[in-house]
């Protein structure tokens, strides 16, 4: 994404969003994908979580983001699907932000291991970092669905049961792909009693440069 989109998709949904939730660096399958514009992007949201009085939070992978992220005083911090299935990946984050004020969240790791998860989650408590929510971006498919990642709901409530306590936030769009499935997944995670959703945005989806079929616009987003 642009300088200009980001602005202008900041700008178009500061008044309904908790927190703007942004990639920096992107881990992609493959290294000819867009890979995120890097660096450069913590200064464009420094400016506008001060300018608009909005938090931010980035996708971590290494203790070098963690730094980086701290110095733009950026304070939400999400552990992404390929990240959480690493103890050595984990435990790096965990030592990188130890003693940080820091709110921390983990995404459900590609295949539907629960175990994996929770000893992700267990390792950020450990090191004292008790902030912590976890996203349920869904699970992959071992055969064709209508989903992008399987919701696997029944596996969702186990980790509800094994973990009362923790906030479970659902990012719909990783779930669904496609903008046409987004109300009715989001709807049944607010049934369920999810804490929140993570809806991928864009001012002008079409021109996205990363999964641009499960974006909506503003508009869309809003209602």
């Amino acid at each position: 994404s642009s300088k200009e989109e980001l602005y202008k998709t900041a700008k178009e949904i500061y008044n309904y969003i908790d927190i703007f939730r942004c990639g920096v660096w992107k881990a992609r399958t493959s290294p000819n994908d867009f890979n995120g514009s890097g660096d450069i992007t913590l200064n464009w949201l420094y400016n506008i979580s001060k300018e608009l009085n909005l938090p931010v939070a980035i996708e971590i992978g290494t203790p070098e983001h963690v730094e980086k992220a701290l110095k733009k005083n950026i304070r939400f911090f999400w552990i992404g699907a390929r990240t959480t299935v690493n103890p050595f990946y984990v435990h790096e984050l965990c030592e990188a932000l130890k003693g940080e004020e820091v709110e921390i969240w983990i995404k459900n790791p590609i295949h539907p291991d629960l175990k994996t998860w929770i000893g992700a989650i267990e390792r950020f408590k450990k090191m004292g970092l008790n902030n912590l929510k976890a996203i349920h971006r869904g699970f992959f498919p071992y055969y064709a669905t209508k989903y992008r990642n399987n919701p696997e709901w029944k596996l969702i409530k186990k980790f509800q049961e094994i973990m009362p306590k923790m906030d479970v936030i659902c990012d719909p769009s990783h779930i669904a792909g496609n903008i046409k499935l987004l109300e009715s997944i989001s709807r049944k995670a607010i049934k369920k009693g999810f804490s929140g959703l993570m809806i991928e945005a864009h001012c002008s989806p079409r021109n996205a440069l990363s999964d641009a079929r499960q974006q909506v616009n503003p508009k869309q987003l809003k209602k």
